[in-house]
Order: C-alpha cells, then structure tokens, then sequence
C-alpha cells in the first residue's frame, strides 16, 4: 500500500477522519485517511499513501 496514488473522496485534516480511492487487486477502493503531516487535503487533490494500519486506514500526503 505504500507508494501508491490515489485521490481524495472525503476532506482530509488533522482530526478529521477523511476518505479516498486507491487501485487495489485490479479495481478502485475507499480507505479511511488521516493526514502524514498537520496539513489539510481537500476533496479531488491527489495523495500518496505513507502509511498504512490495516485493513482499511491509510496514512496519506499530497501527491506533487
């Protein structure tokens, strides 16, 4: 799961559980995210996922 691109569904912030699509086994997924650094990700920006706490929670950053 690390190193992958993704992009935002549900708004992302420090204490803000916040959601986004992820290809995974050949198709697209939601995970639940909290952001790597204090940083705000709005709905629509791409990320890359950081970390990941299985099975569904992924820690993420904005893509540049």
């Amino acid at each position: 799961m690390v190193g992958k691109r993704g992009r935002v569904i549900g708004r992302i912030a420090p204490g803000i559980v916040g959601e986004v699509m992820l290809p995974v086994r050949g198709a697209t997924e939601a995970f639940y995210a909290y952001p790597a650094v204090d940083e705000e990700i709005e709905v629509g920006a791409q990320i890359v996922v950081v970390d990941y706490d299985p099975p569904r929670t992924v820690y993420v950053a904005r893509a540049l």
